[in-house]
């Protein structure tokens, strides 16, 4: 078995596209609570490589939600921006989904299957995910500081605005959520909207990196299989007044990168 990101915790892997392996391990373990963090995310192979994305993000979700009915379980399921064609963002959570490509359809079926499974559930949307990973693929911010420190050229889209989400946020959030027992549909985010360009350049103004190597770019010369929500970002009142969200500002957040993972 891989190692547990936190010690102290039991780690079992489970494919949860497999019906009865979901069921077995719900029932053996009978949670309070599951987080369903797990999701297929390359949103550009997401268009062609369609059977396993819907598995991955419906029908894996449906089989927890049936065996977390058994087990009288609370799903905390984390969703996206992406539900929205990102036309008029940043949106709130009264506002009426509309999906543009295939992983973001998957993402409302996910949720609209959750919402009628019959188990407890809370859906958490979130968008634009950075923050202190130790293992496994670096974040946006990682990325940016180690592609400036080995000198290679990036270009970053001036077109997508979203409130990036500090992970510690999100996390926060989930807590709040169990704690409180807080049910039905949240959007976290970060306090600011911004272009991704101009997230880009806060990391460099911070970071001390070499502007010189960030090219502003539109998203349409990046010529992607998907589409992006451009004008996004979620509003963050609800979860705020009904169980304290509150989210660092972008140069708190860097400053625990830095200190956490030495950048």
């Amino acid at each position: 078995e891989p190692e547990p990101f936190f010690s102290g915790i039991e780690y079992k892997q489970v494919d949860f596209t497999q019906r009865e392996a979901v069921k077995n391990i719900i029932l053996n373990f009978y949670p309070d609570v599951i987080i369903n963090a797990a999701a297929y995310t390359n949103v550009d192979k997401a268009e062609s490589d369609r059977e396993l994305c819907w598995k991955v993000n419906v029908k894996g979700l449906e089989f927890i939600t049936e065996a977390a009915r058994v087990v009288d379980c609370h799903i905390i399921h984390i969703s996206t921006d992406y539900v929205f064609d990102g036309t008029k963002g940043p949106y709130s959570e009264v506002d009426t989904p509309n999906p543009f490509g295939y992983y973001a359809r998957t993402k409302l079926a996910s949720e609209n299957a959750l919402k009628i499974g019959g188990a407890l559930f809370t859906i958490l949307r979130t968008n634009v995910l950075y923050g202190i990973i130790k293992t496994g693929r670096a974040d946006f911010v990682r990325w940016v500081v180690d592609s400036s420190r080995n000198k290679k050229p990036i270009r970053i889209v001036t077109d997508q605005i979203n409130n990036p989400t500090f992970l510690d946020d999100l996390a926060s959030a989930i807590h709040n959520v169990i704690v409180k027992k807080k049910f039905g549909l949240y959007h976290t985010g970060g306090r600011e909207f911004l272009s991704r360009y101009d997230f880009t350049l806060r990391i460099a103004d911070y970071f001390n990196l070499d502007k010189s190597l960030i090219t502003p770019i539109v998203t349409a010369e990046l010529n992607q299989p998907a589409p992006r929500p451009l004008k996004s970002g979620l509003i963050t009142i609800k979860a705020e007044s009904e169980f304290g969200f509150k989210p660092h500002s972008i140069e708190e957040s860097f400053d625990k990168m830095k200190k956490e993972l030495n950048l």
